[in-house]
């Protein structure tokens, strides 16, 4: 019990009350969704008796409602994997094509960002690095919230962008490609990290959420000398703050390395396919000559290209959800 004595000096104890509350909320939501059930077993008793328009439209929204719920407890019964509840951290960076890859980047950023505000996750943008002439060279947003990883972890690979170029004077078609990483934000991650393989540099920040804190060197670059992992972050005004930010991302990002190398040892003893990867193609969002949003991973198609870039992607969460399950 949590007035036992000694509960709180035992580590892991908090983390322990967080697991019991949620499987409390997940209970309650099975009972409300069996009460749901019932009223509508009664429902559908009182229409054979007798056909009401009102119990009708009462019984349609019923109907509605059940599905709905039992839909997000369907998906969440993928959400299986070891770090799926996890806070995610995404990386988004341009690739060949210059202005135009660095305007793609940026679409997207704004994507992820507005998918995660219709989800009600909070979110950090802690590296924003601006293009040249417009874009990004590189962002990072740390999601916060339970199964952020898990909804994201599909979105790992290279999205690609076909449309006529607002920046060629000649209107002409270009293809643009951007990289997007997820990886697991794991909470009491043992990562050895010795003193003397960092390099840390402060600088003032600048672009969205720098505004405030640009008059001071208060961003925040460390140096991962071994692998030469390079992390930044700007969003907060105190140097300390975002130093504890980019260690924590810093070691995210280790543990996923040395997660993957492992996993790769293993799957290639054994003959089994590795998860996704950086390499994989895994969108494509056509604006000319027609429009058309395409999953290459599990053949999901949209074509209102404008609702996805406001961040309407659950549709694709979801088959690449279901697709990761069956590995």
């Amino acid at each position: 019990m949590a007035s036992a004595p000694g509960f709180w000096s035992t580590d892991g104890q908090s983390k322990t009350l967080k697991e019991l509350s949620f499987l409390k909320e997940k209970k309650d939501e099975w009972n409300k969704l069996g009460g749901l059930y019932q009223e509508i077993v009664t429902l559908g008793e009182l229409l054979r008796e007798e056909e009401d328009m009102d119990l009708n439209k009462e019984m349609e929204t019923k109907l509605l409602l059940l599905e709905r719920k039992i839909g997000k407890l369907e998906i969440e019964s993928l959400l299986r994997g070891k770090n799926d509840h996890a806070n995610a951290i995404i990386s988004i960076h341009p690739g060949a094509g210059g202005t135009d890859s660095c305007d793609w980047a940026e679409i997207l950023l704004r994507m992820y960002l507005g998918w995660t505000e219709k989800k009600g996750y909070q979110r950090r943008l802690v590296e924003y690095i601006a293009g040249e002439e417009a874009g990004i060279k590189t962002a990072t947003v740390v999601v916060e919230g339970r199964f952020a990883y898990g909804h994201l972890k599909g979105e790992v690979g290279i999205h690609r962008l076909v449309r006529i170029s607002p920046f060629d004077s000649a209107h002409r078609r270009h293809t643009s490609f951007a990289a997007v990483d997820v990886i697991p934000e794991v909470e009491d991650v043992e990562v050895e990290i010795k003193e003397s393989d960092l390099k840390i540099d402060t600088f003032r920040a600048g672009g969205p959420g720098g505004q405030h804190v640009n008059v001071t060197d208060s961003a925040v670059r460390i140096t991962y000398l071994p692998k030469g992992i390079i992390v930044q972050c700007q969003d907060q005004r105190s140097q300390h703050k975002n130093k504890a930010t980019a260690m924590r991302i810093l070691k995210a990002r280790l543990h996923n390395l040395y997660e993957l190398e492992r996993e790769k040892e293993s799957k290639r003893r054994h003959g089994e396919k590795a998860r996704i990867e950086w390499g994989n193609q895994v969108r494509s969002y056509v604006l000319h000559p027609y429009t058309l949003v395409k999953d290459h991973q599990t053949g999901v198609e949209k074509g209102d290209v404008e609702k996805v870039f406001k961040g309407e992607i659950d549709e694709f969460v979801t088959a690449s959800l279901r697709r990761l399950a069956k590995y």
